[in-house]
């Protein structure tokens, strides 16, 4: 006879481990990145601005999950409540690659003017393909 009490812990303490590794992304906005070839280290949680591509706006502070906000005015009071808790928080601009430039600029002048310090844009890495 198999002994199957042991078993049932083994189990739990898969399920355990498997639910404390897990990171959840605060943004499940879907859009599809830019690529670029140059690569930075972003801090961790950071501060996220996602743009789809019909133009709409989320934001989310890194903690909480993403909220759609109705205009630039009201991206930039909620950046600056973010920069008022923490000032050094870095910002992400998540923008699909076929986004219209205005709404991007329009994000970054809204953080600017929340007085963000530290903004990055997230893209897909391209390996490049040089000669060796």
């Amino acid at each position: 006879m198999v002994p199957t009490a042991s078993m049932a812990d083994i189990a739990f303490l898969l399920i355990i481990f498997f639910m404390l590794t897990t990171s959840f992304s605060p943004d499940r906005t879907s859009v599809a990145l830019p690529s670029s070839e140059r690569r930075a280290e972003v801090d961790q949680n950071p501060a996220i601005v996602a743009i789809t591509p019909d133009g709409t706006v989320a934001f989310s502070d890194g903690e909480r999950i993403s909220v759609q906000v109705v205009n630039m005015d009201d991206l930039q009071q909620q950046a600056e409540a973010v920069v008022d808790e923490i000032p050094d928080k870095e910002f992400v601009i998540k923008a699909d690659r076929s986004v219209r430039y205005e709404a991007v600029d329009g994000a970054l002048e809204a953080l600017r003017q929340a007085g963000v310090r530290k903004i990055g844009l997230l893209t897909h890495q391209r390996i490049s393909q040089g000669n060796p």
